[in-house]
This record gives C-alpha cells, sequence and structure tokens, in this order.
C-alpha cells in the first residue's frame, strides 16, 4: 500500500492544478495515504473502497465470520518471491465480487482482473489519512459481498463524506454508473 500511494502521490505531483483522486475498493486505501501532502488533491472519492485509519488495514476492517472459502482467492507466488499476488477464483467472481453484473461481462471482469498482494491487503495504514482534512464523497454498494455495506458506511461516516447509496455489488459503478460519475463531479464543483 505504501508504494502504491508513494507511486501515485509522486503522479499527482506532476498535474497542475487541482486534482480529485477516485478509489475503488483497495484504490480507496491507496488514495487515502496518497493525498494528504498532495495540495492540489481537492476531493476523494470513494466508491465501495477502503477508507482506513491508521493502524487499520483492509483485512482488518472485514468481518471475520464466517470466514471466505478457503479457495477464495487464487494465489500467485511474485516472481521476486516474499508475497502473492491474490486473485479472486473465478468461481466466485460472479458470485460474490459482481453479483449483479451481467454473466458474460462478469465472466470477462475475472479473466481480466488485476490482482491485489497479500501484503497490500494487510499492510496497516499510516496515520496520515487523506480522508481527515479532505472533503471525501462515497458510494456505498448496498449489496456489496466483499466489503459489507456496514463496513463501508462506517468508513463513510468516519470520513464525514457526502454518501450516496445504490443497489450495487462491489463495482457498483459497472451498473450504476450514473452514481460514480455524479460523486466525481459533485467533488470537483463542491471543491
Amino acid at each position: 500500500m505504501a508504494s502504491d500511494a508513494a507511486t501515485l502521490a509522486a503522479f499527482v505531483k506532476s498535474i497542475p492544478g487541482p486534482v480529485v483522486l477516485v478509489g475503488h475498493s483497495y484504490g480507496g486505501a491507496v488514495i487515502s495515504a496518497a493525498s494528504p501532502n498532495n495540495p492540489n488533491v481537492k476531493a476523494l472519492v470513494y466508491i465501495d473502497a477502503f477508507a482506513l485509519e491508521a493502524g487499520e488495514s483492509c483485512s482488518s476492517v472485514l468481518p471475520s465470520s464466517p470466514p471466505p472459502p478457503a479457495d477464495f482467492f487464487t494465489p500467485v507466488p511474485l516472481p521476486t518471491g516474499g508475497d502473492v499476488d491474490l486473485y479472486f477464483t473465478p468461481k466466485y467472481y460472479g458470485a460474490v465480487f459482481a453479483s449483479d453484473v451481467p454473466a458474460a461481462t462478469a465472466s470477462l471482469m475475472a479473466v481480466t482482473q488485476r490482482p491485489l498482494t497479500n501484503g497490500a491487503l494487510n499492510e496497516k495504514a499510516s496515520p496520515a489519512q487523506g480522508w481527515k482534512t479532505i472533503p471525501s464523497w462515497y458510494v456505498v454498494g448496498d449489496a456489496d459481498l466483499v466489503i459489507p455495506p456496514a463496513v463501508q458506511l462506517m468508513m463513510a461516516q468516519r470520513a464525514k463524506a457526502t454518501i450516496t447509496h445504490v443497489n450495487g455489488s462491489h463495482p457498483s459503478m459497472i451498473q450504476h454508473p450514473e452514481a460514480t460519475v455524479a460523486a466525481i463531479t459533485a467533488a470537483a464543483k463542491g471543491t
């Protein structure tokens, strides 16, 4: 997470003018960590995303019961060793990750998904989190089976975000793009 945030922070510093950062899922943790020392970041938009507090990890804020099936992720060792990329196992992708997405689209998403490393999933957030000082918007997927809606709502409320609810699964922006666009537009206009 720290490495991803540092890469994003460096890129954002190269952009002249105001920036609205948007993060989905793990991307929320990244924009939170990348934004505190970037004065041109004017707003944060979370889409079914992690907005972590210092010391929390993506995995630590998720309920531990019931545990996911043992084969929920397909681990692929990294060539450098020490860590693994985690892919949603295809049989769970449509059923859990993208439960409201048409089957053909969910199948395509499953085979083109970007992994998350086990290390990033369990890395603890730093004390500096952008949502503490930067205006935030949050789209909560009320049918999300990956980050439960109650967990999303807790993070959104803690960030004092402007909250929008959609009846969507984890990638709610696929079936509800209008809510995502509206949140980004509101963030840009509001800041």
